[in-house]
């Protein structure tokens, strides 16, 4: 839900008429918690009627658009909310349930008291570890014997907890959580819910997923056409592709291999010059084809060359990573020699400056091509091997 004139024309549709018809709910849906610790849930919680349909557009209405921060400090602009039914209920009626998945094993956290204290009560929430290779009749009977004793013996909730184990199991979830909700007999209420989940799974989940929106965290700037780009180039393969732009128009641009080698090359930028001058953050890893490492890396060089630096220093791109397990340095190379030769005119209006280390699976083959390609084009080319660390080239390219 946008704004309250949408939520009043909701109204009049048919299947909607509860949305006239008693109290309601009103809370932000913008990817963050505790809302209700924030002050952001609105609600009838002293006069019969105070949150009608008016009272709800209007309070929708003064959010929308302000940039709000919470306690901890995350601040963004509200521009989506969920209304839904005020569902009376007993603080004890209320439960917790969550799963998380792992390496080897999923785990169900159960509460038999749910809502915003349940983080620091958490030593009375019940852990539940399934294998992954756990049959049927396991999980039934894991579930069963770990329930709360609160809540043991009830079989519409134990059948409740198998089946939303299930679900998320299913349909590929990487979190999901019901917090609080209700269950009288076999009805049950959401009061409140977080998902996420695997995207790398989409390609799989698509007939049950459909096209899910995923929106950007509070707080953060929503993705450029480049991001969206590289994050459909992702989703529809079986290696990583990520990538950030944090500022356009700084000096110093990585394309690095590995979500470690990432993190290692952005925090050595950051300590030697500090954020102002890193470009961007991002990785590739597990093999990429060759005509994905070209579509990612062009990105990289398209985004890159579109402004020189406003001090006039010449551009530094960071072609790194660790020492590869499985992906092939030449054929990824092959990939990021063929977006160099495409964009190595604009290259040089930018005065660029490349900086190479990289270790794995035919690196010695990948080095000598890309070093042989760069001086072929007059573009200035520093290329190193295992023997020198990560961090040694930032220093060479952050004096140049």
């Amino acid at each position: 839900m946008a704004d309250g004139a949408e939520l009043r024309a909701l109204a009049g549709e048919p299947g909607y008429e509860w949305l006239s018809e008693g109290p309601l709910v009103v809370k932000p849906d913008m990817l963050f918690g505790k809302r209700g610790l924030n002050g952001l849930v609105y609600y009838e919680d002293q006069e019969p009627g105070d949150v009608g349909l008016d009272a709800a557009a209007a309070w929708m209405d003064a959010r929308l658009g302000v940039r709000t921060t919470l306690l901890g400090g995350q601040g963004g602009v509200l521009s989506r909310f969920i209304v839904e039914p005020f569902v009376p209920h007993a603080p004890e009626a209320a439960h917790y349930l969550s799963a998380t998945s792992g390496e080897d094993h999923d785990t169900l956290h159960i509460g038999a008291r749910g809502g915003v204290d349940v983080e620091a009560n958490w030593d009375a929430v019940h852990h539940i570890d399934i294998p992954l290779d756990a049959d049927e009749a396991e999980i039934d009977r894991l579930i069963a014997s770990g329930l709360p004793e609160a809540l043991r013996g009830d079989a519409d909730l134990t059948g409740f907890v198998q089946a939303f184990y299930r679900f998320f199991r299913d349909l590929h979830f990487s979190y999901l959580e019901l917090n609080p909700f209700l269950l009288r007999g076999r009805q049950v209420h959401l009061l409140d819910l977080v998902a996420k989940l695997d995207d790398t799974a989409h390609h799989l989940m698509q007939p049950y997923w459909g096209d899910p929106y995923f929106p950007t965290p509070f707080g953060m700037k929503a993705p450029g056409a480049e991001e969206k780009m590289i994050r459909e180039l992702d989703e529809g393969s079986g290696a990583s592709l990520k990538l950030t732009v944090l500022r356009p128009e700084a000096r110093v641009w990585t394309l690095v291999a590995g979500g470690g080698a990432s993190v290692v090359y952005a925090d050595t930028i950051a300590d030697l010059i500090g954020v102002e001058d890193l470009a961007n953050y991002g990785e590739y890893s597990g093999n990429p084809s060759i005509e994905e490492t070209y579509l990612y890396a062009r990105t990289i060089l398209d985004l890159m060359t579109r402004r020189r630096d406003p001090q006039g220093r010449p551009k530094v791109l960071l072609i790194g990573g660790a020492i590869a397990n499985f992906t092939d340095v030449a054929r990824t190379f092959t990939g990021i020699i063929q977006a160099l030769e495409e964009y190595q005119d604009r290259l040089h209006d930018v005065g660029l400056k490349i900086y190479v280390r990289r270790g794995g699976p035919n690196y010695e083959t990948g080095l000598r091509n890309i070093c042989t390609a760069a001086r072929r084009m007059g573009l200035p080319i520093e290329v190193y091997g295992p023997e020198t660390h990560m961090t040694d080239i930032v220093r060479m390219a952050v004096a140049a």
